[in-house]
Formats: C-alpha cells, sequence, structure tokens
C-alpha cells in the first residue's frame, strides 16, 4: 500500500494541531489539578454534599480500611475539581477546534461556549437531585426489611461519580448537535431517519456510563438521553442553514466590492 507523501506545509500543519492539543490538554489537566487542590480545604463540606442523598433516607457509610477515608475524600475533591474547572475545560476544547473553523463558522463558539457550561452544569444537578435519589431508594427498597444496609463509603462515592459526570457530559448533545449542523455535518432528516439506531446507541451507552450492570439505573439515564435526542432533532430543524445564509456564504452572490 502506498502512502501520500506529506508536504513540509501539511507536515508543519499537523505539528501546529498537535501543538494546540498538547497546550489545551495542559490547560485543562492544571485547572482541574488547581480546582481540586482547592476544594480538598473543603473536603468535609463535600463529602456532607456527597453523602446527603444516602443520609436522607437514613443509611449509614462505613469505613473499612485505614486509608480509606482518606481517598474518598481525595477522590471528591477531584470530582469537584473537574466540576468546578468545567468552564476552563469547555473553553480549551472550542479553542482547539477554532482554527479549523471558517470566519463565519468561528462566531457559534461564542454562543455554545456559555450553553457547553450550562448544560453540563444541569445534567450534574439533574442527575444529583432528581435520579440519584430514586436509585438509591430502589436498591434500598430491594433490599427489604431482612437485610440491612451498610454502604462502604469508597464504593458510593464512586457510584455518585460515576453518575453524576456522565449526566453532565451527554447534557452536552444538544449543542454537538447545534454545531454539527450548522456546519452542515448533520441534518434533522438524517436525525430522524436513524431515530432507532440512535435508540439503540443511547442504551449501549446508558450500559456503558451507569456505574452498575442493574438495568434501573441505565433506564434512568437511557430515558433523559432520548428526550435530549428528540430536543436534538427539534434544535436541528431550527438551526439548518437557509437558503439565505447559503446566498450570503456563496462569493458569486456577494455585492461587488
Amino acid at each position: 500500500m502506498a502512502f501520500k507523501k506529506l508536504s513540509a506545509d501539511e507536515k508543519q500543519t499537523i505539528l501546529e494541531h498537535l501543538e494546540e492539543l498538547r497546550k489545551s490538554i495542559i490547560i485543562s489537566l492544571t485547572a482541574v489539578l488547581i480546582a481540586a487542590v482547592a476544594c480538598f480545604s473543603f473536603n468535609e463540606q463535600l463529602l456532607s454534599i456527597v453523602t446527603q442523598p444516602l443520609r436522607s433516607i437514613d443509611q449509614i457509610l462505613i469505613v473499612t480500611a485505614v486509608t480509606e477515608a482518606f481517598f474518598v475524600k481525595l477522590h471528591i475533591s477531584i470530582w469537584a475539581g473537574f466540576v468546578i474547572a468545567f468552564p476552563i475545560v469547555a473553553w480549551s476544547v472550542w479553542r482547539f477546534i477554532k482554527p479549523a473553523l471558517y470566519p463565519h463558522e468561528k462566531k457559534y463558539i461564542y454562543i455554545l461556549f456559555p450553553i457547553t457550561v450550562i448544560l453540563f452544569a444541569l445534567g450534574v444537578l439533574f442527575a444529583y437531585f432528581a435520579v440519584l435519589p430514586l436509585v438509591l431508594n430502589f436498591f434500598v427498597y430491594i433490599a427489604g426489611e431482612n437485610l440491612e444496609t451498610m454502604f462502604k463509603v469508597d464504593q458510593y462515592v464512586a457510584f455518585v461519580m460515576s453518575f453524576t459526570i456522565p449526566f453532565g457530559l451527554v447534557f452536552e448533545l444538544p449543542v454537538i448537535t447545534f454545531f454539527l449542523t450548522k456546519l452542515g455535518i448533520i441534518n434533522p432528516d438524517m436525525l430522524t431517519r436513524n431515530r432507532k439506531y440512535a435508540i439503540l446507541v443511547i442504551v449501549i451507552l446508558a450500559g456503558v456510563l451507569t456505574p452498575g450492570p442493574d438495568p434501573v439505573s441505565q433506564m434512568l439515564m437511557a430515558i433523559p438521553v432520548y428526550l435530549l435526542f428528540e430536543v436534538s432533532i427539534l434544535i436541528s430543524k431550527l438551526s439548518k442553514p437557509g437558503r439565505n445564509a447559503e446566498d450570503d456564504q456563496d462569493p458569486e452572490k456577494l455585492p461587488a466590492g
């Protein structure tokens, strides 16, 4: 198989993209690290917030290892650091994408960036306040009266972390849909035609992203994501480039200088 030899300019362009990617990753990791260190100073308050849904149904958490409490608070600090630093992480992603866009496409970044942050926060809050209590109540109810429920703190915190962050990320679906529609990569007809495949992908993602193999937590993630998909179809219809937008970008139809 013959491979095309890259020109010097093409090699330079690839190196520039890799350098921008490296900068974006460093900025994101540094922001998360700084936020995590700051959050560790409030580890007791953060632990209280994370455990509140369990304590509200009169359940207790236990520590079974010498170093368990320390690592739990460390993990919570990293989790909180990522949530707090997410605006910087999101801006780093958009910053990396920006050079590949045409001038008329770059304006969408300034619209989508704040929406990206808001949707992530809404996803995390929705998972914490709406979905997590339902899941916990269900499993405590299933345990019944013949079993005494005591949750290990490290397993519980890992469950909460792996449950809330994915919700924040999947809530970005409308933003991704809007952006890809504006770029002409997808359209509402394509999304509508492939709805059945989207449902299959959503179910698989719910199985992968939820922390346990149980169908309850998977369903509680799959249903909101499917609703987001339907909202994304509507957003795609509303944001589909119209005839006027296409004319504006056609050099032959622009007014003479």
